[in-house]
């Protein structure tokens, strides 16, 4: 099988970067696109040239540290997939696949198809943490869950914070990571306490990131390699107002003790 690749190549965020070409005709059907990728830098080292840089791990669709568009797409042409699970029986032989990293503006390039995420990691980090009564684990039917909110939260727990839906999105929204994180939690007893400030705390942080505003476009449902819904956004969406309405947000007064002199401009 022969597959011919445009990939972007850039050194550094510095130097300007351009489209350089490559063909093979060692490619297999039940090659994976990393895998070709790796026989493709396999050539590369030999001839004594600069492998292409990418992020991979698992290779199993759970980290999600292997995004990057193919034609266009985040992750490929095939929905409910990271580009690792995409193999080229999924295209045609002697097709041209053009890859390159994902755009956005919070996602600075580090090098060829690397990114920095780091920006969803603060996010994550802003929703702070969960209260729980510590000790041993306690027995499950004592927390009853119903089945459709359980259903929820896995649902949106299935985020592995690839950046796929906002590579995908026009605005280039985190509005569907960022729902997914706080509706996962939300739904649960465990995340009531907090689950107003939470909202609060990670939509604030994700436009302090520079992630752009959503506008239910919905490329980033089709782009999810987990199928997460956009009800998750208007959960977020829910969260967050009804945490405003509440006050939430609104800086608490300083407690004063009795006596103490008051400090003046």
């Amino acid at each position: 099988m022969r597959i011919a690749l445009e990939v972007w190549r850039q050194r550094s965020p510095e130097e300007p970067g351009r489209f350089v070409r490559y063909e093979t005709a060692e490619a297999s059907p039940d090659m994976s696109l990393l895998e070709l990728l790796d026989v493709v830098n396999e050539g590369l080292v030999q001839n004594g040239e600069e492998p292409i840089a990418f992020d991979s791990d698992c290779r199993e669709g759970i980290c999600g540290t292997c995004g990057f568009m193919v034609n266009g797409l985040a992750h490929g042409p095939l929905q409910g997939a990271a580009a690792c699970q995409v193999y080229l029986r999924n295209f045609r032989d002697g097709e041209t696949l053009w890859i390159e990293p994902f755009r956005a503006k919070a996602f600075p390039l580090i090098k060829d198809l690397v990114i920095n995420r780091s920006a969803l990691d603060r996010i994550i980090a802003a929703g702070g943490y969960v209260t729980v009564n510590t000790g041993n684990a306690p027995e499950a039917n004592t927390s009853t869950i119903p089945k459709d909110l359980a259903e929820q939260a896995m649902d949106a727990a299935a985020c592995i914070a690839c950046g796929a839906c906002i590579a995908a999105c026009p605005n280039t929204s985190a509005a569907l990571f960022t729902g997914a994180k706080i509706t996962h939690l939300g739904k649960l007893p465990e995340g009531q306490p907090e689950r107003g400030r939470r909202a609060l705390r990670m939509v604030r942080a994700a436009a302090v990131e520079g992630f752009g505003h959503c506008t239910f476009a919905g490329e980033c449902e089709t782009a999810c390699p987990k199928s997460i819904p956009l009800q998750v956004i208007t959960q977020m969406n829910h969260d967050y107002l009804a945490a405003r309405l509440r006050g939430e947000g609104r800086a608490q007064p300083r407690h004063i003790e009795p006596g103490t002199p008051k400090r003046r401009r």
